[in-house]
């Protein structure tokens, strides 16, 4: 019992982080229909400048504060990664809006490519550490044998998960740019019509998830404290697989996905071989599109005619 419950508390941690990268997924791809595989190497990069901010606060300037050094963190990378994001949107993607379907895929994927060998070249290939930022815990349960924990760090990363489902939901549900960005994802011709800056509208979307995924970065550096210029790739593809298991297009359908992705590695790491549990997460996304082809929270697809 006690080795489920732990289990559990690390699967809702790992799965926090996961549902605020596929935020951004699925914000991009319900406005404009597109995936942006480039999104993963985007909050690699954010990983990197947080690492970068704290050494700079902690080291140079000497902020002792945990709290006042991880709030300049998390300012400086949301600011840095969005204006990277927003970059990325101007340059390698709205030139391609209007081409043929392949081409702003074959685009992502190639800017992914540049963000992950760019970090590799100015940071080096080796894994960059820093001491533990947030340390004390919780004893929740204590069988004599194992201890089941809750650390602070952890109820950090759900507290900022919270949190920011919570804004960015009533941005989208209630606010102009909100309607903005679901007039644009009804129909884009339609919504310039009525008077929508549609590329304004797209570019702050890259902005706004590129800004979550700095969240996520910099909660990936606190909770772990190692990253890699490769940390982009797998935990990218799993935020992507939890947007897509949660329903593309969803906001909480997307942290409800990065949870059960979350908890599938930690339960299957715990009762199965840990090498198998990606191929565990894969398998019950391909279950769940079998049998809820749109997803948990998704809306079916309505062809206009």
């Amino acid at each position: 019992m006690e080795v489920f419950v732990q289990q559990l508390i690390n699967g809702l941690t790992l799965g926090s982080i996961y549902g605020l990268i596929a935020i951004g997924y699925t914000m991009v791809f319900g406005i404009i229909g597109m995936v942006n595989f480039a999104h993963g190497d985007v909050f690699m990069v954010s990983t990197f400048i947080a690492l970068v901010t704290l050494l700079i606060v902690t080291t140079w300037i000497g902020i002792s504060s945990v709290v006042i050094a991880l709030f300049i963190v998390l300012v400086v990378a949301m600011t840095l990664t969005s204006l990277v994001n927003w970059a990325i949107e101007r340059l390698a993607y709205r030139p391609l809006r209007g081409s043929f379907r392949l081409a702003p895929l074959i685009s992502a994927i190639g800017m992914s490519i540049f963000l992950s060998n760019f970090v590799q070249v100015a940071q080096g290939p080796r894994n960059k550490s820093v001491p533990p930022l947030v340390q004390g815990e919780f004893i929740l349960m204590d069988g004599g044998v194992y201890q089941v924990t809750l650390s602070y760090k952890q109820l950090i990363v759900w507290a900022v998960t919270a949190i920011l489902l919570a804004a960015f939901w009533y941005v989208v549900s209630r606010t102009a740019l909100g309607r903005s960005q679901r007039a644009c994802e009804q129909d884009q011709k339609m919504a310039a019509l009525l008077g929508v800056d549609v590329d304004r509208t797209i570019s702050i979307t890259f902005v706004m998830g590129a800004a979550l995924a700095a969240v996520a970065g910099t909660m990936y550096l606190m909770y772990y404290g190692v990253v890699n210029f490769n940390d982009g790739f797998v935990p990218g593809v799993k935020a992507f697989t939890a947007a897509v298991l949660g329903g593309i297009g969803s906001l909480p359908g997307a942290v409800i996905g990065g949870l059960l992705i979350g908890l599938i590695e930690t339960m299957w790491s715990a009762y199965f071989s840990i090498d198998y549990k990606d191929v565990a997460a894969f398998a019950i996304l391909a279950v769940t599109l079998i049998f809820l082809p749109q997803g948990i929270l998704g809306r079916p697809d309505v062809e206009k005619v």
